[in-house]
């Protein structure tokens, strides 16, 4: 489940880097929960919750829907 995700957060990932951001995967729990940090540029940003939301979480369910629930920052 780890690396399905992982697979995923590349895919955003460079969008998130040409901010000055990213995004590390923390954890995936058997419920569906994906915890991911958002370092750099992302982590101060005042638009994080959006980002988190809009992009991450969206493309994670688009992609992988049987296993991802919901994605939080930690």
């Amino acid at each position: 489940m780890k690396e399905q995700v992982q697979e995923v957060l590349n895919l955003v990932r460079p969008a998130l880097q040409a901010d000055g951001g990213d995004v590390q995967l923390v954890d995936v729990s058997a419920d569906g929960v994906v915890s991911v940090k958002l370092t750099g540029a992302c982590g101060s940003c005042p638009m994080s919750t959006m980002t988190l939301k809009m992009g991450i979480e969206k493309t994670l369910k688009e992609k992988l829907p049987e296993i991802v629930k919901s994605v939080v920052q930690v």
